[in-house]
C-alpha cells in the first residue's frame, strides 16, 4: 500500500468515526457544549499518544501503518476546525461561559491525556 492510499484510508475511517461519536452523542446528549467534538478530540489524542510512545517502537509496525494510523486515522478523528467554529459559535450566540469552558477543558483534557500517557509509556 502506497502512502498516499494509507492515509487516504485511516482518514476515511477516522472521519466516519467522528461522524458516528456525533451520532451517538445526539443520543445521550442535546445540550449546547459540543459534547462530540471534545470525545472525538480526546481519543484522537489517546490514540496519537499511544502510538506515538508506544507503539511507534515496534519494528512490525510498517511506515505506510504509521501513516494510515498517525496522519490519517487520528487526523480524521480529530478537529481542529469544528472545535473552533463551535467555540465560535458559543461566543456569538452570547453564550461566554460555555466557550470558555470549551476552550479550557478541551485543551485541558486533550494535554493530561497526551501528558498521562506519556508518563506510563517511559
Amino acid at each position: 500500500m502506497n502512502a498516499i492510499l494509507a492515509v487516504f484510508l485511516g482518514g476515511g475511517i477516522g472521519a466516519v468515526m467522528r461522524y458516528l461519536i456525533g451520532k451517538l452523542t445526539l443520543i445521550f446528549y442535546q445540550g449546547n457544549f459540543p459534547l462530540a467534538t471534545l470525545i472525538a478530540n480526546m481519543l484522537a489524542c489517546f490514540v496519537l499518544a499511544l502510538l506515538l510512545y508506544k507503539a511507534i517502537d515496534f519494528k512490525w509496525i510498517s511506515e505506510n501503518s504509521k501513516l494510515l494510523l498517525i496522519v490519517g486515522f487520528c487526523g480524521g478523528l480529530s478537529t481542529f476546525s469544528t472545535y473552533s467554529i463551535e467555540t465560535f459559535d458559543l461566543l456569538k450566540n452570547g453564550a461566554f461561559g460555555w466557550a470558555i469552558f470549551n476552550i479550557v477543558i478541551s485543551t485541558a483534557i486533550c494535554l493530561f491525556i497526551v501528558y498521562v500517557i506519556y508518563r506510563k509509556m517511559i
